[in-house]
């Protein structure tokens, strides 16, 4: 039996998330979503984070470091549509695997995705 592939997805947007659900499971994936960090869990199958940069007032760059501190240490994607030069620097100092913009190309962020 094939080991499930599962991609987290948190981001307060409703409609982004249904979005990017549709777009990962027609690629294979299983999909776990969430709208903010407060009722979080991570899958023993996960294999990448795609996360939110401003969630409701809370840190996505914040959040990761804390996932990572706590020995959660997934590929992670930020996404956001409030683009800054700083916010970009942040975001690639905590090791992101990729930066997209909103709104990005579906094939920018399926091109980002770990596929082992």
């Amino acid at each position: 039996m094939a080991m499930r592939k599962v991609i987290i997805v948190i981001d307060d947007d409703a409609s982004m998330l249904r979005g990017l659900t549709r777009l990962l499971r027609a690629d294979g994936f299983e999909v776990d979503t969430f709208t903010s960090t407060d009722r979080f869990y991570c899958s023993a199958e996960a294999v990448c984070i795609i996360l939110d940069i401003h969630l409701n007032g809370q840190s996505g760059i914040e959040f990761s470091r804390r996932l990572t501190e706590s020995g959660i240490l997934l590929p992670t994607i930020f996404i956001t549509a409030d683009d800054s030069e700083a916010t970009r620097k942040l975001a690639l100092e905590s090791g992101c695997i990729a930066y997209l913009t909103k709104p990005f190309a579906a094939e920018a962020l399926l091109a980002a995705l770990p596929r082992t």
